[in-house]
């Protein structure tokens, strides 16, 4: 027979307090949330897919109706002329990343940036021509990664090197990291991490491996895509080469969104760094002379392809004047909050069923919004259950359950009936 937690009284109480105490509680009625069973499902999916903002709709139908209306003259004369429609997102980007505008650009997708970074900033030599990753990364960038590896003429088995767990560790250590960098030394061309561990929801310490990686003459590239808008970030500061991300996780722009690029200022004025060429990377006052001279723009404009895929970047521009709105030092705010009281009701649940526990490191400033439970049995019946119940979160094989309380819609009330589920679903499989 399946018994409430003993703790569920005080869970409740305090996620009442603090959704009373909620600045930023209105922000969720800024969503469409899926349905179940005639209610707002408990959305902790924002890891994977953010939910749609609502005057995405609008803005859809504003760019339909001036495409209608305008045809060809829509990249001067539309409402938000699409000529120059990738130049908004300059600012908001750059207060996400900590950087300057000119070193921040909407496009592409992220895997695509990846590739387009790499050709500058990964130049392998006979002696220096080694990449470190950190072990079990997405498997988009070890493609990236491995392919750019071989296009160079190496191989990944002697360039590619892994930083790997300690045996009985789910997480790295910043010490491992950069212990494994000055290991290789001279050797290490790139050092290419993510912000945040798509698997784990660990937060590395990008400032101070980035530290690690200039001082044995390596460039630093960082994917952001489980980062931007997620945790704080001063890429700028921080001297990191490049970073690449997607928009459709916790910046809510929808499947397939538009990606975003940043290069440091210090290469904003480097025609000679190798990269592929498009004519929107070309300098502005010549492009549209045709010239077959590629001058390329200030900044990471330089390294555009094609012109704004507009369509594609509405729903980014409504997520982030709600990000904008919100003021993300307070977002971080409710961040740490919400996967605070995750944490321990987490642990509540879990002392009673040791088979599963949270892999995410438990220091607020090593995570993000993204807590991971691995299963050591019937974890995948566990997820199935959850979805079930209404409450979306996802499934990492072999055997971790995502949860992801975003702050811009997600109440403390909803963790709390994640809990209760778990407590319920776990009682089941016991």
């Amino acid at each position: 027979m399946k018994t409430q937690h003993p703790n569920s009284a005080r869970w409740n109480q305090r996620a009442t307090e603090l959704d009373a105490a909620d600045t930023l509680s209105t922000f969720r009625q800024q969503f469409s949330l899926p349905q179940h069973d005639g209610a707002d499902v408990v959305y902790m999916c924002g890891n994977s897919l953010g939910l749609q903002p609502a005057r995405t709709q609008e803005y859809f139908e504003q760019e339909l109706k001036d495409w209608r209306g305008l045809a060809v003259d829509g990249h001067f004369k539309a409402r938000n002329p699409w000529y120059s429609y990738h130049r908004w997102f300059a600012e908001p980007l750059a207060r996400l990343v900590g950087a300057k505008p000119h070193e921040v650009v909407a496009m592409n997708s992220l895997t695509v940036n990846l590739h387009l970074a790499m050709v500058s900033f990964y130049r392998p030599t006979s002696v220096r021509s080694k990449i470190i990753i950190a072990g079990h990364e997405f498997p988009s960038d070890r493609y990236a990664v491995e392919s750019q590896i071989r296009v160079h003429g190496f191989e990944p088995a002697d360039t590619l090197i892994e930083v790997q767990p300690l045996p009985g560790q789910s997480t790295l250590t910043t010490e491992q990291i950069c212990a494994a960098i000055a290991e290789h030394g001279d050797s290490v061309a790139l050092v290419m991490l993510s912000g945040v561990h798509f698997y784990t929801g660990q937060r590395f310490e990008m400032q101070t491996i980035a530290s690690c990686a200039t001082s044995v003459g390596a460039h630093i590239g960082l994917d952001l895509a489980h980062a931007i808008g997620n945790v704080e970030l001063k890429l700028h500061d921080w001297g990191i080469d490049f970073a690449v991300w997607c928009s459709y996780k916790y910046l809510n722009s929808g499947p397939g969104a538009v990606g975003g690029m940043f290069v440091h200022e210090k290469y904003a004025e480097r025609p000679d760094l190798p990269r592929f060429a498009g004519w929107w990377g070309n300098e502005e006052s010549t492009r549209f002379l045709m010239q077959h001279d590629f001058t390329p723009s200030y900044g990471v404009d330089g390294w555009q392809l094609s012109n704004a895929p507009v369509m594609n970047m509405v729903g980014l521009r409504a997520s982030l004047e709600l990000f904008d709105a919100a003021g993300f030092p307070a977002l971080c705010d409710k961040r740490n909050a919400l996967t605070g009281l995750l944490h321990e009701i987490l642990m509540d649940v879990f002392e009673a069923h040791p088979w599963a526990k949270v892999i995410t490191p438990a220091d607020p400033s090593q995570r993000g919004a993204q807590l991971s439970v691995q299963f050591e049995h019937d974890g995948r019946a566990v997820f199935e259950a959850l979805i079930a119940r209404g409450i979306i979160v996802d499934w990492r094989t072999p055997d971790v359950i995502r949860i992801s309380p975003a702050p811009l819609y997600v109440r403390f009330a909803d963790v709390v009936r994640v809990g209760e589920a778990l407590n319920a679903i776990l009682q089941e499989f016991s």
